[in-house]
C-alpha cells in the first residue's frame, strides 16, 4: 500500500493551519507536506509532528512573492542571490523538522531573456541547491508543471525536467511527479512513473480536471495505486488537491488504504 501524505496547503484548509497537524493524523494520514511552512517557527512544527506522530516528507524552497502570483524565481538571472539565500532558510527548517526533502520550484520563464540564458541559470542554481543540500543528508525535487494553470512555466514535462536533472550530475537530485500536472501535459502515467521509477522521488496526486480529489475525474487512482505497488514504488504518495470546503468529506478514496484498527 502506498504511503500516504497530506498537502497541508490544500486539505484542511477550513482550519488554521497549526490545527491541520492534528486533523490530518486524525483522517489516517501518516505523513504531510505543505508549500512554504516559513510563517510558523520550525520547533513548533516539530512539536505538532511529534504529538500526532506524522512525519514532514516535504517542503518547497522559499519561491519568490507567492501572494503576487510568482511561482519560483530559480530560473530568473536577475534573482540569483535571492534564491541561494532562500536555500539556505530551506535547509535551515528542513533540518529542524527532519524533512529530508526539499522541491525547488523554477518558475516562469522570465519575458525578454533567452531560453538558453534562464535554462544555465536554472541548471546552476540547482546545482548549488543540490550541492548545500548534499551536505546535509538532502534530497532536493525538481517538479514539472502544467502550463495551463501556470501560463510559461519553464519546466512542464518529465523528460525535460530530467534532462535538466542529468545537467547537475547530482546524485541527490530528483524527479518529483505530479499526477495532476503530468496529466495534463503528458498522460500515460503509469507507464511513465514506472519508466522513470528509480528517478522518482515524490509523487503528487490530485483528479483532473478540476484538480480535485482522487476519483472525481479522469484519472483511475484504483488502478495506479495498485501499479504503484506492483512496480515496487516505497516512497510518499502526498495528496494535493481542492477538497472544498470539507476536507473530510473528500476522503473517500483514503478509506479502503487505511488499516481497520479493530484487526
Amino acid at each position: 500500500m502506498p504511503r500516504f501524505a497530506a498537502n497541508l496547503s490544500m486539505l484542511f484548509a477550513e482550519r488554521p493551519f497549526l490545527e491541520r497537524f492534528g486533523a490530518a493524523a486524525q483522517a489516517g494520514f501518516l505523513g504531510v507536506e505543505c508549500w512554504f511552512p516559513y510563517d510558523y517557527a520550525p520547533a513548533v512544527v516539530a512539536e505538532l509532528l511529534d504529538a500526532h506522530g506524522l512525519q514532514q516528507v516535504l517542503i518547497n524552497a522559499p519561491a519568490g512573492d507567492w501572494a503576487g502570483g510568482e511561482r519560483g524565481i530559480a530560473c530568473h538571472p536577475d534573482r540569483i542571490a535571492e534564491f541561494r539565500a532562500g536555500i539556505d532558510i530551506a535547509i535551515e527548517y528542513a533540518r529542524a523538522v527532519d524533512c529530508r526533502q526539499i522541491n525547488v520550484l523554477a518558475g516562469v520563464a522570465p519575458v525578454g531573456v533567452d531560453a538558453e540564458v534562464w535554462r544555465a541559470t536554472l541548471v546552476d542554481n540547482l546545482r548549488h541547491a543540490a550541492r548545500r543540500f548534499n551536505e546535509h543528508g538532502l534530497t532536493l525535487l525538481l517538479e514539472p508543471i502544467n502550463t495551463r494553470d501556470i501560463p510559461g512555466y519553464a519546466v512542464k514535462g518529465s523528460d525535460q525536467a530530467l534532462a535538466i536533472l542529468d545537467a547537475l550530475d547530482a546524485p541527490n537530485a530528483r524527479l518529483q511527479y505530479d499526477c495532476f500536472h503530468m496529466q495534463v501535459m503528458e498522460g500515460n502515467l503509469a507507464q511513465t512513473v514506472e519508466r522513470h521509477l528509480a528517478r522518482i522521488g515524490h509523487i503528487q496526486i490530485a483528479d483532473n480536471p478540476g484538480r480535485g480529489a482522487p476519483g472525481s475525474g479522469e484519472i483511475n487512482y484504483t488502478f495506479l495505486f495498485d501499479w504503484l505497488d506492483g512496480i515496487g514504488y516505497t516512497g510518499w504518495v502526498s495528496a494535493e488537491y481542492l477538497p472544498g470546503p470539507d476536507t473530510p468529506a473528500s476522503l473517500a478514496w483514503l478509506a479502503p488504504y487505511l488499516e481497520d484498527p479493530s484487526s
